[in-house]
């Protein structure tokens, strides 16, 4: 399999994927045949072609496509105030055949 030029990973790459995202839906999007899934909580102005660079600079793999899914914030409230929870963003990445992150080998 030929890999393609890929350049050093930038700060701005590791400001636009914030974590992981380790749950049993995740995990079972990593055996799919299709192709690896991986599922990352990225920077709300991130979008998906930065977001498939930053992957691909960081883990030294090729994506095939990015799918982006934005999470609003509940509306939350106390006895005297209303406020929101935490509005996010997450992407599920689809890496190419004989590609893998080893995020959740270990777990």
């Amino acid at each position: 399999m030929e890999q393609k030029e890929v350049g050093e990973a930038r700060l701005s790459d590791y400001s636009s994927i914030i974590s992981p995202v380790i749950t049993e839906k995740t995990s079972m999007l990593q055996g799919k045949a299709g192709g690896t899934v991986v599922t990352f909580l990225v920077d709300r102005r991130a979008c998906k072609y930065c977001i498939k660079e930053a992957v691909e600079r960081i883990f030294k793999v090729e994506v095939s496509a990015v799918r982006i899914c934005n999470k609003i914030g509940k509306v939350k409230r106390t006895r005297t105030s209303i406020g929101r929870t935490k509005q996010t963003k997450k992407a599920y990445v689809t890496l190419k055949p004989g590609f893998s992150i080893g995020i959740i080998e270990g777990v």
